[in-house]
């Protein structure tokens, strides 16, 4: 049973809170209705995330072995075997369906936004994921696909804001991961993809600084802009940028200075700086839309 979870990486549906976030934007975090909606639509994305877990490292496991971190990985050691795993990815796929009818609403739209997240990301799997720049886009469009779900499922309105911001942040995100391929490559002198070779550090560092800068820009606009002033009846948004600010500081120390951002689940979960900053921006969020 260990090893199953190991494969489905429940520690990994974090990333999945990205549903919610359309709830927290569009203040309807306090509609039990909206809610209800926006958890179903969580656990459905988890479910399928999961199984795209399980064919990623089906096809990955012969790479896999040959890697110092993921030999570990259930089918790469053989604790899990191809067979158990295309089961495991079954269960999970109709466990999917299952919370999604269980929706009150919507359920075809959110169907199929789900269903083209898990298309796309087999794609990846199979091939895409082997060609630089495209890896880290297919990566965080995945992101924009679950807040899309979420919106859908909930009624709740996706701006363009938010849209740019996941897109830009989870990018930024993306190639702060592959600057710990690039280093792994020139430490051992073998690529722990095919398309590490495509990337090189002063590449990553530009990109980072790239999309870093303009993910803050976007914020930014996003907190001053007249339709969201209008929305939340405040114009006190932007001083949670400083938030923002310091979050993408911290990242860019720990990607830069300590070399450690090859995985950004684990950071969130590990660093307390990290944490501080997210609780702190989020309260000063919700301060501000719900109770100024």
């Amino acid at each position: 049973m260990k090893n199953y979870i190991r494969l489905i990486r429940p520690k990994q549906w974090m990333k999945n809170v990205f549903v919610l976030l359309p709830l927290f934007f569009g203040g309807a975090l306090l509609k039990a209705g909206v809610l209800w909606a926006g958890l179903i639509t969580f656990l459905a994305y988890s479910f399928t995330a999961s199984a795209v877990y399980c064919i990623n490292d089906i096809v990955d496991a012969p790479a896999d072995r040959r890697h110092p971190v993921k030999c570990n990985r259930p089918i790469a050691s053989g604790a899990v075997s191809v067979r158990q795993a295309f089961g495991i990815m079954a269960v999970l796929l109709i466990l999917a369906a299952v919370m999604i009818l269980l929706l009150p609403d919507k359920r075809m739209e959110v169907a199929v936004v789900i269903l083209f997240y898990f298309v796309l990301n087999v794609a990846y799997c199979a091939k895409l994921k082997q060609y630089a720049i495209l890896d880290v886009c297919i990566v965080s469009f995945g992101f924009v696909l679950r807040i899309l779900a979420g919106g859908i499922a909930t009624g709740v309105y996706v701006s363009k804001w938010l849209v740019l911001m996941t897109f830009l942040l989870t990018l930024f995100l993306s190639f702060a991961k592959r600057r710990d391929d690039v280093l792994r490559m020139n430490n051992t002198g073998e690529p722990p993809r095919k398309n590490t070779i495509r990337y090189n550090i002063t590449f990553i560092n530009q990109a980072i600084t790239i999309t870093g800068s303009v993910m803050l820009v976007c914020y930014i606009m996003y907190t001053v802009s007249p339709e969201v002033v209008a929305n939340f009846h405040t114009d006190y948004l932007y001083l949670t940028t400083v938030f923002v600010l310091l979050g993408l500081l911290r990242y860019i120390q720990i990607t830069v200075v300590d070399e450690k951002s090859g995985d950004p689940t684990k950071v969130v979960l590990q660093d307390r700086f990290v944490e501080l900053i997210i609780v702190a921006w989020v309260l000063s969020f919700l301060f501000i839309i719900y109770l100024s």
